[in-house]
């Protein structure tokens, strides 16, 4: 059973993640903080280092929950091209599965923290290779198994894959228009079947 300081250190980091995922580090103030939470800044810092140390905890709350949809995603039943479309199918309501989240934590925290913080920059990039790697594993076992060809290295593809998942999100994001994100999604999508499924 948790103790009442680790189930403190839970709750301060599930109610401030959305709150520095949305605003970022720097426009996240203290005062946005002891108000979500209820506490004291007193009360906040004694389960924290200090601000940055709090923010690199937000993030990686919010990456886990994603990581672990991911992987849920990825580990449907069947072959490559069943597990593409489940992440398809997740991305294509994507923005939907991040608005408690304050957003796309990749998006959001890899670009506030590029010149501000090159802890939580670092963590991005970090979490970015590890989505990559993911869907490459995915692609390297269809190809193995002689389910899909591909034209160039399962690598290579995973980056291009998720660049466009990434750049859709963006555009969509900062035009609050989704039909960014489900037009890339259905082109992708139509790329996977007809490109890469073996006939």
């Amino acid at each position: 059973m948790s103790t009442k300081a680790e189930r403190t250190t839970a709750y301060i980091i599930e109610t401030v993640a959305p709150i520095f995922n949305k605003y970022g580090y720097v426009g996240t103030s203290m005062s946005d903080l002891t108000e979500a939470t209820g506490l004291t800044k007193g009360a906040i810092y004694g389960n924290f280092e200090n601000k940055e140390s709090l923010a690199m905890s937000a993030f990686e709350y919010n990456r886990n929950h994603l990581l672990s949809i991911l992987d849920d995603k990825l580990n449907v039943e069947g072959g490559a091209m069943a597990k593409l479309d489940s992440l398809l199918r997740f991305y294509k309501q994507y923005d939907v599965f991040t608005l408690p989240m304050g957003g796309c934590p990749i998006l959001n925290v890899g670009v506030d923290a590029q010149n501000n913080n090159d802890l939580l920059a670092a963590a991005v990039k970090e979490t970015v290779k590890e989505i990559e790697g993911k869907i490459a594993l995915v692609l390297e076992n269809g190809f193995k198994n002689r389910e899909i060809h591909l034209p160039v290295p399962p690598l290579q593809f995973a980056k291009q894959l998720f660049t466009m998942l990434q750049g859709s999100i963006a555009m969509s994001t900062m035009t609050r228009d989704r039909k960014y994100l489900v037009n890339t999604i259905a082109y992708l999508d139509h790329l996977v079947k007809q490109e890469i499924r073996k006939p």
